[in-house]
This record gives C-alpha cells, structure tokens and sequence, in this order.
C-alpha cells in the first residue's frame, strides 16, 4: 500500500520557569484516524502545496530543500492555521476579520482546495512561510506489516512560538479542543489517548528543559516501527540510539489509528 505523505507540527512556547509548553489538539471522536486522540497539528501534503513552497513571494528559504520536505513545511504552516488559528508566516499585523475568514475558508472547502485557498490567504495577508522556522523532528512511517487502514509518511516539525500573541481555538471539526501541556503532563495524564509515534516523540520532547535544547536535538531521522515477538508476545518496537527514551510497547497496548 503506498504511504500518503503528511506533516505534522510540534508548536513549543517557552515558559518563565519549567520545561516548554507545547500545543496538543484534541481530535474529534468521530474521525477516522486518530478519532479523540490527543495529537500534534497536522495533516495530507496537498499537491498544491510544492507550488507555495515554489513561490517566492509565499515561501523563503525554500529554494535549497528537497520537494517533500518544501511541501510538508507548507502542510505544517497551513493546518496549524486552519486547525489552532496560528499563523506561522511572516507579514503584517493581519486584520483579525480577514483571518477567521480565511481559516473558515479553509475549513469548509474540499480538502483538494485547502491549499489553494491557504496560498491566496498568504497572497491577502501579504505574508510568507519562512522554512527556517520550521525544524525537522523526524520523518515516520507504520510497520510494514501493520494491517492499518492508511498509511501515512509524515514529517515531524518543531517551531517555536514563544511570544506569539495570537490567540488558539480548535477548529471544532478536526480539533474540539487545545490544550497547551508540557510533555511530561501529557504522557503522565493522556498516554492512553496517544498514538504509538506521538507518543515517543513527546517522550523525547521531556527529555528536554528548554525550547532551544529542543530545537538544537532536530533532525530528520527515518523511524519505522518494527513489530518484533518477545516472550511469545508481539511488541511494537523502534531503534535505540536515535534519542527517543520510549522505544517499544507491548502491541496489544499500542494506539496505532
């Protein structure tokens, strides 16, 4: 089965004291991937999506990264505006009218339109994705002996967003609810509402104490999970050495859709 490429975005505010906040959206029970989960914002790599990447006036910084990784940092930016109301562009103070306007547009399209519409709100706003603030975090793809319905290749960013002054609202359709937690609370509070990849990626998100200790740990390691018998027992399990502390659970335990 081919995988569907998608990108999802890991927003980290900074705090005065204690580790970083970061931005954990509550997926709607009825969806059928990851349905109540708690999940990081993000979603398909539309094929519109290369061409805002291809733009200059949208898009800086882009010119020297490979076509996937261009259009999954436009995935990033465009679902983290429609699903939490955060713009991750660079422009004008934007008229606040025009930008609910714009994100309910992108709510009630198709979703083959979403990135058209999300390139002609860059074009309103006068504003541009800058692909540095994006940092890789991983790209992960499921077992591939998992029976599961969709298979999605998906690139893993971090932005730091300490100091943005824009407010955050779940869209009330992919998203109910926004929840800005630290790592560690989330998985001592919610790792029963976790998918297996979220999951060990926020492990390796509390391993650290600061936005720039997490930004400094970036990269774009491949993780696909293997699933391996341990005891007569199958286990989900990804390699050791690669920073995440998390590295395997029992398969009958694991959220995997």
């Amino acid at each position: 089965m081919t995988s569907i490429p998608a990108a999802t975005v890991i927003l980290l505010k900074a705090q005065d004291a204690g580790p970083p906040l970061i931005l954990m959206a509550e997926r709607a029970r009825h969806l059928a991937f990851a349905g109540g989960a708690l999940v990081f914002p993000g979603g398909r790599v539309d094929a519109a999506d290369i061409t805002t990447a291809r733009t200059p006036s949208l898009a800086q910084g882009f010119e020297t990264l490979a076509h996937e990784d261009a259009a999954a940092r436009i995935t990033a930016a465009r679902e983290t505006l429609e699903e939490t109301g955060l713009l991750l562009s660079s422009g004008p103070l934007p008229d606040p009218q025009m930008l609910a306007h714009a994100r309910a547009m992108l709510a009630s399209g198709p979703d083959s339109a979403e990135a058209c519409t999300y390139a002609a709100t860059l074009a309103a706003l006068a504003h541009h994705v800058d692909a540095s603030r994006l940092h890789p975090y991983g790209i992960w793809e499921p077992p591939a002996a998992a029976p599961i319905k969709r298979r999605f290749h998906t690139r893993f960013y971090v932005v730091d967003v300490t100091g943005n002054a824009q407010t955050t609202s779940a869209d009330g359709y992919e998203a109910v609810s926004i929840h800005w937690l630290t790592a560690a609370q989330v998985l001592e509070n919610q790792a029963s509402e976790l998918v297996f990849p979220t999951r060990c990626v926020l492990a390796r998100l509390a391993a650290h104490a600061s936005v720039e200790a997490i930004l400094a740990d970036s990269n774009s390691h491949y993780i696909q999970p293997e699933i391996r018998e341990r005891d007569g027992q199958p286990w989900l399990t990804i390699p050791t050495g690669l920073g995440y502390p998390h590295t395997e659970e029992p398969l009958a335990s694991v959220r995997r859709e």
